[in-house]
């Protein structure tokens, strides 16, 4: 840019923004008007070396900002959030990691979930200055009535990894929606609908309306759904001679037993807890928005029609269809496997119709899961339809562990015992009567008892 000289200051650039001819210049060629504003920064830095220096306390700060914000270590390569770093274990566990759990305190001062486990073990001197350290940090965490007791906070890292391990065989968790608590209660808004005849949302309604003319008021009716974290605990014991003799091998055992254990106290109250104490379950009878298909007329006892299944699937919300999966009882498959179509004098096997290929895992192109954790073959509930994102999991954050010698010293055991909180309710308040006043369509169907 030959032709003008290059501002060296606001008042320059002022004067020159004022004179139409220089500008003219400048603006001939989009290249050369960003190399321009390139040479002018370079040069009214130069000419003030306190910009500069403003400019870098600036930008100090708002990283200094940032990091505290965002709990991001500085010192880190990246400097990424650990809540970036962790998406992918949040999404694909539903364990809700977060850097904001009071355990994520703790992440990083433990190699490994045995060597917590050591650290809070009574054999170890509490008076040693790294133990008693440790100790101290993780002491009395848990409890939010009396913050003298509770038990030894875990560190989030192994918190969000018992969670994984367990998501592989969970049912409920990976598929419900995973509401972090920060508190002990937690209220969840919902909409307050019953019906779909004449509104929407639970009150809105759409008016056609002249240009002009009045507006006609509406709104959505709304309620709440309160989860309060109820305290769920797993025990096991190992014989000190094991658990000396064999750290790896206990190490291997607890990362396998308590997620197990865990999930599968988890899976059986988030399906059929009753609400009090515990949470309440998708499959309870006090979860009013359950639809229950009637059993076809003159079918058999603990039968199993295609029948059965086309009316499930119709009951189900329309809007659930593409996420909604059919949990069944591991004794409905061999009325699953033999069920049948019948096609005037003739019919066909429907689900399974050979016995070299194994079985097909999808009924009406949904998920089949086989349990034991449902009703019986012949009861209510042996076979349902749901969608587990209409169900809402509070989880605390937060586990506690405790680890004793003394509670079965007179058969030489230590006791090993991890407890978390969390709670759990459906959604939706009750089923749905559709737009064309059809049968009623919920998130949860589930077929009637067939004595």
């Amino acid at each position: 840019m030959p032709d003008v000289a290059i501002p060296v200051n606001s008042a320059e650039l002022t004067e020159l923004l004022m004179d139409k001819k220089s500008m003219d210049i400048v603006y001939q060629d989009p290249a050369k008007f960003g190399e321009f504003l390139t040479n002018y920064v370079k040069a009214s830095n130069k000419a003030d070396v306190d910009i500069s220096k403003q400019v870098d306390e600036l930008v100090q700060k708002g990283l200094a900002d940032f990091a505290k914000h965002n709990k991001v270590d500085l010192k880190r390569p990246d400097m990424r959030p650990a809540s970036v770093q962790d998406v992918k274990m949040q999404r694909a566990t539903g364990a809700a990691y977060s850097n904001q759990a009071p355990g994520s305190a703790l992440d990083g001062d433990y190699g490994t979930l045995y060597e917590f486990f050591d650290t809070i073990g009574k054999h170890r001197d509490p008076r040693e200055p790294e133990v008693a350290e440790k100790r101290k940090k993780i002491q009395n965490a848990m409890s939010s009535t009396d913050p003298g007791s509770g038990g030894f906070l875990i560190p989030e890292q192994f918190r969000t990894e018992l969670l994984r391990v367990a998501m592989e065989s969970a049912i409920v968790r990976p598929r419900s929606r995973v509401i972090p608590m920060a508190s002990l209660r937690v209220a969840m808004p919902t909409i307050d609908i019953t019906s779909n005849v004449a509104n929407v949302f639970g009150g809105v309604v759409g008016y056609w309306t002249e240009e002009g003319a009045a507006l006609v008021q509406s709104q959505p009716s709304f309620s709440r759904v309160q989860l309060e974290a109820k305290k769920l605990t797993a025990y096991t014991e190992f014989p000190n001679e094991l658990r000396q003799d064999s750290a790896v091998t206990i190490e291997a055992l607890l990362n396998e037993i308590y997620p197990e254990a865990i999930t599968w106290f988890e899976d059986i109250a988030f399906l059929q807890g009753s609400g009090a104490g515990e949470p309440l379950g998708v499959f309870n009878a006090a979860n009013a928005n359950i639809v229950v298909q009637a059993k076809e007329s003159g079918q058999g006892t603990s039968t199993i029609l295609w029948e059965n299944l086309v009316g499930m699937f119709s009951r189900m919300l329309p809007a659930s269809l593409g996420k909604a999966v059919w949990i069944a009882s591991i004794d409905t498959f061999p009325q699953l496997a033999t069920m049948a179509l019948s096609v005037g004098t003739g019919g066909s096997a429907i689900w399974l119709n050979n016995g070299v290929e194994g079985p097909p895992v999808t009924i009406l192109g949904r998920p089949v899961i086989f349990t034991e954790k449902t009703s019986v073959l012949g009861a209510q509930g042996d076979i349902s339809f749901v969608d587990f994102s209409q169900y809402l999991i509070g989880d605390r954050m937060a586990m506690s562990a405790e680890m004793s010698e003394d509670y079965r010293f007179g058969n030489d055991l230590a006791a090993y015992r991890i407890i978390e909180r969390v709670d759990g309710r459906p959604w939706m308040a009750q089923a749905v009567t559709p737009r064309n006043g059809g049968p009623t369509l919920s998130p949860t169907v589930q077929l009637a008892a067939r004595p």
